[in-house]
């Protein structure tokens, strides 16, 4: 079962075709997300700590990982199909900041589903993202039901955003709403950490 998520703004930077089709469908959505269970871990919250194996078998401790700087957390599945729309939309992310100190974690889970091979995969995306393997016990500790789990968190190890539930179909038009809400949670999770306002 794949995670009905969802939305809860819209950033101007989005193509035309994707903010119409956005806007017609937002009042929907959002009225149907007020009806979901609030999550275990939410924005504002401290993120669980953990320790995990990454894709070269490196200990990972988190939050140590973060020096400090802000990352992007997505708990993903080599089966799921909104995982591979927007899996490539983290390479120019990773482009656009990662001279900022911004990691892209990549918590995989659920691969008991399928027969995927999770190390394999992160070297096809062919982008520096950290892979974390066999991370069940890590989704399960950020109340991580549904894939993709996606969400930044800030240099202090804090939850900045978390994406909510949507109702729209796997593709580069929810792909591309998620991209334009990370972009606008890291800027704001910079911002904070020189004091200085996000641009507009």
């Amino acid at each position: 079962m794949i995670e009905k998520t969802g939305m809860t703004g819209l950033e101007a930077t989005l193509p035309s075709r994707s903010r119409s089709a956005i806007i017609a469908l937002a009042g929907a959505f959002a009225l149907a997300a007020a009806t979901l269970p609030a999550w275990g871990v939410q924005a504002g919250d401290e993120a669980p700590p953990w320790v995990g194996t990454d894709a070269g078998d490196q200990t990972v401790t988190f939050p140590d990982v973060l020096n400090g700087n802000p990352a992007v957390m997505v708990f993903w599945a080599t089966w799921c199909p909104y995982c591979k729309a927007f899996m490539p939309y983290l390479e120019p992310i990773l482009d656009d900041y990662s001279d900022r100190g911004v990691q892209v974690i990549a918590v995989n889970t659920r691969e008991d589903e399928a027969e995927g091979d999770p190390r394999a995969y992160l070297e096809d995306l062919g982008f520096p993202l950290m892979g974390i393997l066999e991370g069940d016990a890590i989704a399960a500790d950020y109340d991580v039901h549904f894939i993709p789990g996606l969400m930044v968190v800030d240099g202090s190890g804090t939850v900045s955003w978390r994406r909510e539930s949507t109702e729209l179909p796997p593709g580069d038009e929810l792909s591309e709403f998620w991209s334009a809400e990370v972009r606008a949670a890291l800027d704001a999770a910079l911002a904070s950490r020189t004091g200085t306002s996000p641009a507009p």
